[in-house]
């Protein structure tokens, strides 16, 4: 039974508090309002650097692709060149090394993750499959993510993702790897394989289900609609996932992105992000289960989204919708 007052709840991942409010979704809003963009966009846009055939920013032109297509990015955060070493015991800077890349989904400018073919999504996962393969054979850590939309800073239409790849374990990355890793020293198990146990059992959060994977919304969302993709099994990395789970990871994206663009008719924006073992663990990482977060900003409507500001910015994360009230929405746009 959700708790209809104010209380706080544990982000079991990184340790940190997230304050639930669900008596402010009574407040009237006349907050930012805008149009939402143009959902109908062509198969080729002769102006959209990632398309096939056009030149992009940074010079290069692109092939004329037929499936997913990856490049080095052309503004790279990570360079191979490491950066300075400084400690003042005050002041501190530290190397940075690393590579990142750019994944077209599609050469179909329209085709985003909810709107491609099951075929198509699963060229897309069997792409991730191997860049954290590749990449996690000489880097530290391998973060796959996308931003989608406008809204969350996507600097092209064409549905594309990123990857940066690193010599050193993010923030977070570190902070998720340190509670699985406390977890599994305490219980014996890994730490989202209890939740996702737990879900299982016929809890309020639960989106869908397959042979291979779970989609929540977790106990602990920050973000509006939030949710949290599970593998269900000893699987650590993208590159662990079988024929059979790879099949299921195409299935039940298709089953969770297309319900986010029926919940306020939109383009559904977010940003969205793989978390697996980093690699610097080598086979030490039995604490780990395979994992993809997805954060989108809206939350009343197309064009009214979510800002992480006032107490979020100064205090904690606040939400005022609940998980599981989140949830109920989400289940009722899946077809």
């Amino acid at each position: 039974m959700t708790d209809p007052l104010p209380h706080r709840r544990k982000n079991l991942l990184t340790g940190e508090y997230v304050l639930v409010s669900p008596q402010r979704m009574a407040r009237p809003w006349q907050g930012e309002r805008k149009n939402d963009q143009a959902q109908n966009r062509p198969l080729h846009d002769p102006d959209c650097y990632l398309c096939p055939t056009n030149a992009r920013s940074g010079g290069e032109t692109n092939p004329d692709y037929e499936g997913t297509f990856v490049f080095p990015n052309d503004f790279p955060a990570l360079l191979e060149e490491s950066g300075s070493d400084f400690d003042d015991d005050l002041f501190v800077e530290k190397p940075a090394r690393g590579e990142a890349r750019v994944i077209c989904y599609s050469p179909d400018h329209s085709a985003t993750l909810a709107r491609m073919t099951g075929e198509g999504r699963r060229a897309v996962v069997d792409t991730w499959c191997d860049i954290s393969s590749d990449l996690g054979s000489r880097w530290a850590n391998v973060q796959i993510f996308e931003n989608k939309g406008a809204m969350m800073g996507a600097s092209s239409p064409h549905p594309h993702g990123q990857v940066w790849a690193s010599d050193f374990l993010p923030s977070t990355v570190q902070k998720e790897d340190e509670r699985q890793r406390d977890y599994y020293g305490m219980r014996g198990e890994p730490l989202l394989g209890a939740v996702a146990e737990r879900e299982l059992q016929g809890s309020e959060r639960m989106l869908a289900q397959n042979e291979h994977w779970i989609a929540i919304v977790p106990h602990w969302a920050a973000w509006p609609f939030e949710t949290l993709l599970i593998a269900r099994g000893e699987i650590r990395r993208l590159e662990d996932l079988g024929e059979g789970s790879r099949a299921d990871l195409s299935e039940i994206l298709g089953t969770l992105l297309p319900a986010y663009d029926r919940l306020f008719d939109t383009d559904f924006p977010y940003s969205m992000g793989w978390h697996g073992a980093p690699h610097e663990l080598g086979k030490e990482c039995a604490h780990w289960r395979l994992h993809a977060h997805f954060y989108p900003p809206l939350l009343r409507s197309a064009d009214i989204r979510k800002h992480m500001v006032g107490f979020e910015l100064l205090g904690e994360t606040q939400r005022d919708l609940t998980p599981e009230a989140a949830a109920e929405r989400i289940r009722g746009e899946i077809r």
